[in-house]
């Protein structure tokens, strides 16, 4: 990999909003590492695309033919290819594979865009069944009941769960996957750049950022893994990994591979610049990151809080009786402080997430625990918080 012209870029922790111009805190963003890839740090190109499909392969540059091997060798497989984005390549992995004799296993809680690939399958016919998530004594029953019907079993999961902040039992699905004769896929877009090898006191993320595989110590030729670069890596651009056998039947079957544009110039370079910056970076950053996870994990415990995530840097807050979090969120957002609101799958109401990343520093995660403090720290400060959603004209009552 190349010697780049600068150090990371890491991403702005503050926005100004265009009304008041009034300093934001932003715990919005999914750049977890804090890579922002500004033009003037990757290398140039001559033009975004060649305008041949990416099955012509005469257009893969040197350049990306480095980075795809680079990526295989960091996740621990054989072979890679790289594609526009997960939608894509899970659009052309199940669509390739309902050719097959095969059902689908999907974990209960797996992401909405590997979700979308199975349908596609499921719409050739496919069985789709569902297993509780993360529990692989459930996939195994629901595997058992099902051996009759002679199909090879697709495990299909994310490799890390930030809603829950758990890894995957990856261990558990391979055995009840090979027990059958199938197949692990897994959406790793999570846990690429944060989780690795040889995790400890010193890299409570691991070693390396390669992944699920690495994190879990897995090597196994049955596994294929679809990811983003657009979280910790910071790079607008996906791969598939697996063995080379597969890797090698997907580019020959892949249609959007035909009738899509491949990923551009810039996107390549940006993976690569990811590359270099963690390859000389990435630890030092990765336990900057965990520091500062714990560091707002335990201002909130004094509040009597447990965010959800474990140590990822999602931290989702769990709801308070007598506290409404759409109002909390506004709030937050009035005192300038950048949150996600969103509704978890299972659909039980309204969550607030804060998304950490290494562009914060620690007096960015003491300003968000005071004014959560405020918040949550006893009925005293009911009064202070009814009147400040009066003056916002929100309304407050407390339960």
């Amino acid at each position: 990999m190349r010697n780049c012209r600068s150090y990371p870029r890491l991403a702005h922790r503050a926005t100004e909003t265009a009304d008041s111009k009034a300093v934001m805190l932003d715990f919005t963003s999914a750049l977890y590492l804090g890579l922002r890839h500004a033009s003037s740090s990757l290398r140039p190109w001559s033009q975004l695309t060649s305008g041949r499909s990416a099955v012509q392969g005469t257009c893969i540059s040197r350049s990306q033919q480095r980075v795809t091997q680079a990526l295989a060798n960091l996740i621990g497989c054989e072979q890679a290819v790289l594609g526009p984005s997960t939608l894509h390549l899970f659009w052309d992995l199940f669509g390739m594979l309902a050719r097959d004799r095969v059902a689908i296993y999907l974990d209960a809680a797996a992401y909405p865009i590997a979700r979308w690939g199975v349908e596609r399958a499921a719409a050739r016919g496919v069985p789709v069944r569902t297993f509780a998530h993360h529990n692989p004594e459930a996939l195994a029953r629901l595997l058992g009941r099902n051996a009759s019907d002679r199909c090879k079993p697709l495990i299909v999961a994310d490799g890390f769960c930030p809603g829950c902040g758990g890894a995957a039992p990856l261990a558990g699905y391979l055995e009840a996957a090979r027990e059958h004769g199938g197949r692990l896929i897994l959406d790793d877009t999570q846990a690429l750049g944060i989780l690795g090898h040889a995790p400890g006191p010193q890299a409570r993320y691991g070693r390396g950022g390669g992944g699920s595989l690495r994190w879990n110590q897995v090597d196994d030729p049955d596994v294929i893994v679809v990811s983003s670069l657009a979280k910790g890596f910071g790079a607008p651009v996906a791969l598939l990994a697996g063995s080379k056998a597969m890797v090698e039947r997907f580019e020959a079957e892949s249609e959007t591979r035909v009738h899509c544009s491949p990923p551009s110039a810039a996107v390549v370079s940006a993976a690569e610049h990811a590359l270099w910056i963690n390859h000389t970076r990435g630890d030092d950053l990765r336990s900057y990151l965990a520091r500062l996870v714990f560091w707002f994990r335990r201002r909130l415990a004094v509040l009597g809080l447990s965010p959800a995530g474990g140590l990822f840097p999602v931290q989702t807050l769990r709801p308070v009786v007598g506290f409404d979090t759409t109002r909390i969120h506004r709030h937050l957002l009035q005192s300038g402080i950048g949150t996600v609101l969103h509704r978890p799958r299972e659909g039980l109401g309204a969550r607030i997430s804060v998304l950490i990343t290494a562009g914060h520093k620690p007096h960015d995660i003491n300003r968000a625990a005071q004014l959560l403090a405020g918040i949550f720290d006893g009925r005293r400060h009911a009064t202070t918080l009814e009147r400040d959603y009066e003056n916002l004209g929100l309304g407050f009552g407390i339960v």
